[in-house]
């Protein structure tokens, strides 16, 4: 709810005495995975500094029905002013958000601050859909204690190399069972994010795989098959490179139980490993590349958006002023769209004179305020996230966990994708006839 007042209110911090028009917004964040105390700091240092922001909250909703809850807010005008968005789901999105003003954030300021994969996924047609705090793309989690034991002295840095590490790694009886794999790969449903693993040997190998805005699913070129074939080959029994199947543990599961030499994955599951064997020792590397072709990596993340209709409540906002004027519904969205924005643009943007400009949404009237500290890198010490933006990749090049997923962040790519989760179904599918032998 946004409101005015008639009488004065305080100046400072660069606004000037005259006082522009005054008003108070109070926005809602909704999100995934992180805890409200990832905000905190941050919020409140923000509401401190614009007078123009009532409260900020923030709410943390289930994975499991986070979409579901979101578009039926949504729908209803009740959903939250700001929330997160998977960076595959901005195609389907963009009818239910607010592009950036350029007075928040302009194109080539986005383009110049975030990695190339974060513009291809919120760009579009030169306006701004959402801003990331982080990106992930994928990386190879080995065992240096299964390592150690095969004479292999650190992980493999192409596909070729790891062909060669497989026999040496792997443990399988005279019957055939796999008592300890060299890597999980070849399955779709006991590997965590396998059709992610298949997109990205798809990218390397110079794929050409496309969503029609119609849902048509495209990948029939020769590379995608290649790809498919390298892939599904660690799950053939009588292949040289044999050393996963159906029914082995989980990915995650055997990789923490230690029975399993190496597992490819995105950066937030280092603490599930932590959580699950504190004792585990492992390492984390970059995604091999097949040897004489460019560098290719995925990602896989969430980025910020802007409601762009909501119904305000009147309750409990009109007293925090006295003399309150009510706005009418249009100027009072356009406030909420105003300062949701500038929100965005002080948590997610660089700002390197140490300061932020903030601007009055009814008069436009500006004021520099000074910074302390970099919101998002606040943010990123601690969630122990990579980085989405491309002076912050700098700083996390000496951190051994976090290195191999902010330099992979530079070489990731996405393709669009009008319905994600029907995609992953048809290629878990397609992985899934590979194993039953009923697709070559």
């Amino acid at each position: 709810m946004a409101v005015v007042c008639s009488t004065v209110f305080l100046s400072g911090c660069g606004f000037k005495s005259s006082a522009p028009e005054k008003y108070l917004v109070r926005l809602e964040v909704w999100g995934v995975f992180d805890d409200s105390d990832a905000y905190t700091e941050i919020f409140n240092d923000y509401q401190k500094m614009n007078p123009y922001i009532g409260q900020i909250t923030y709410r943390k909703l289930p994975l499991e029905t986070y979409k579901e809850d979101l578009l039926n807010a949504l729908a209803a005008g009740k959903g939250p002013d700001i929330f997160m968005i998977r960076n595959a789901w901005r195609g389907s999105f963009e009818d239910k958000v607010v592009p950036a003003p350029d007075t928040s954030v302009t194109e080539k300021q986005f383009r110049d601050a975030f990695v190339d994969v974060a513009v291809d996924d919120f760009v579009s047609d030169g306006k701004i859909y959402g801003v990331p705090l982080s990106v992930d793309s994928l990386g190879l989690y080995y065992n240096k204690d299964i390592f150690n034991a095969a004479g292999i002295t650190g992980p493999p840095v192409t596909w070729e190399e790891l062909l060669l590490d497989v026999q040496k790694l792997n443990s399988i009886d005279g019957l055939g069972n796999v008592n300890q794999s060299a890597i999980a790969l070849g399955t779709a449903y006991n590997i965590n994010r396998s059709t992610d693993i298949l997109t990205a040997l798809m990218f390397q190998m110079g794929s050409s795989i496309n969503q029609t805005k119609e849902g048509r699913t495209e990948f029939s070129d020769e590379n995608s098959r290649r790809a498919l074939d390298f892939y599904t080959q660690f799950a053939r029994v009588g292949s040289n490179y044999y050393s996963w199947n159906p029914r082995l543990h989980y990915s995650i599961d055997a990789f923490y139980e230690g029975t399993l030499g190496m597992m490819i994955n995105y950066s937030y599951h280092s603490a599930t490993i932590r959580q699950k064997n504190a004792k585990l020792n492992f390492g984390v590397a970059p995604l091999p590349q097949f040897a004489g072709r460019a560098p290719v990596n995925i990602a896989n993340y969430w980025g910020f958006a802007v409601a762009k209709n909501k119904v305000t409540e009147d309750a409990g906002t009109q007293g925090m002023l006295k003399n309150a004027v009510k706005l009418d519904a249009e100027t009072e969205n356009t406030l909420r769209i105003h300062e949701a924005w500038q929100l965005l643009n002080y948590i997610a943007l660089p700002h390197p004179e140490g300061k932020i400009t903030l601007r009055n949404g009814l008069e436009g009237t500006m004021a520099d305020f000074p910074l302390t500290s970099d919101p998002t890198k606040k943010y990123l010490e601690k969630t122990g996230k990579p980085a989405a933006r491309r002076d912050l990749i700098d700083t996390q090049k000496n951190d051994v966990l976090i290195a191999p997923f902010a330099l992979g962040n530079l070489i990731a790519k996405n393709w669009y994708q009008g319905n994600p989760e029907a995609v992953e179904t048809i290629f878990a599918e397609m992985i899934n006839g590979v194993n039953l032998g009923s697709k070559a």
